[in-house]
């Protein structure tokens, strides 16, 4: 994992039940400018694995849509021009371990996994909005596409590492090590977001002055990169997949757990200096023996 420094910045979100106010004002913001065509991807709160997640291009449609799922929802502004890679939109997961508030120390890992959609990718229109092969990176949701490709190689198939997918960009010219410092300022930024609101669910826990157990968390990162390869943060995982295997079909309706090399790589790297970075004693420990 790569240690970063500390900065600071914040980000905001707008709750789908405020939306008869700030999200209208969003748009209007736009107004002027007739290059925009705005489509929304909605996701449902507390949701996961791609669960309720739908595109609009009418804000409207949020209530309607909101009253029937019943659950209130998070609005985003779909970013419509992502970068490719085969025609195909991917997205990346990095996992980020938070080891302390105070003083603040974060932790970035060297490589993540990059999720690719499995149908070639169109900007959204009306006639594809429900393209979830398309339009949705999640694994969860691809892994049932027919056109999902499990690969016994990190560089290929539908999910692979991060630095596969960095180090194609390099062959073609592009400047990857601005692309990895963007994302780790990305990162920095978001976590100093995040600091009040942990810090106070830490205190209720452990008053300062109280003895109590050191406290750390690893979080998942998801970012697109743009055409321009400037990357954009998509969501925070709080309780990111630790799993290295997969789903197979052997025969139709009939499943078996395969290992994922990919998983296998990326996470347990992860796993193992999580550990060593939160008790480094028992390393020196174990080394002793």
């Amino acid at each position: 994992m790569t240690s970063t420094p500390n900065h600071g910045s914040s980000l905001r979100s707008i709750p789908s039940s405020q939306q008869s106010g700030r999200f209208l004002q969003v748009r209007m913001a736009k107004v002027n400018d007739p290059s925009w065509k705005p489509t929304f991807i909605v996701k449902p709160d507390g949701g996961c694995q791609g669960d309720g997640i739908y595109l609009i291009k009418d804000p409207g449609e949020v209530r309607i849509m909101a009253s029937i799922q019943n659950r209130p929802a998070v609005v985003q502004e779909y970013i419509s021009k992502p970068l490719l890679i085969d025609r195909l939109k991917f997205d990346m997961r990095l996992y980020v371990l938070l080891k302390s508030l105070e003083p603040l120390e974060i932790y970035i890992s060297k490589d993540g996994l990059s999720r690719f959609c499995t149908e070639q990718y169109q900007e959204p229109n009306h006639k594809n909005l429900h393209h979830v092969y398309m339009h949705l990176t999640n694994y969860s949701l691809n892994i049932h596409s027919g056109n999902f490709i499990h690969s016994d190689s990190t560089h290929t198939g539908s999910k692979r590492t991060v630095s596969s997918v960095l180090y194609r960009l390099l062959a073609k010219g592009m400047d990857i090590k601005k692309v990895w410092s963007d994302i780790i300022a990305l990162v920095i930024k978001t976590i100093i977001a995040l600091i009040p609101e942990l810090k106070v669910y830490y205190q209720v826990d452990i008053p300062p002055g109280k003895p109590g157990p050191s406290c750390f968390q690893i979080l998942g990162f998801d970012i697109l990169l743009m055409k321009n390869l400037k990357p954009v943060l998509l969501e925070v995982n709080a309780n990111p997949s630790m799993k290295i295997e997969h789903e197979q079909e052997l025969l139709p309706g009939v499943f078996e757990n395969v290992p994922s090399l990919v998983d296998e790589e990326v996470k347990i790297t992860v796993i193992r200096d999580t550990l060593r970075l939160v008790d480094p004693g028992r390393r020196r420990s174990n080394q002793n023996r």
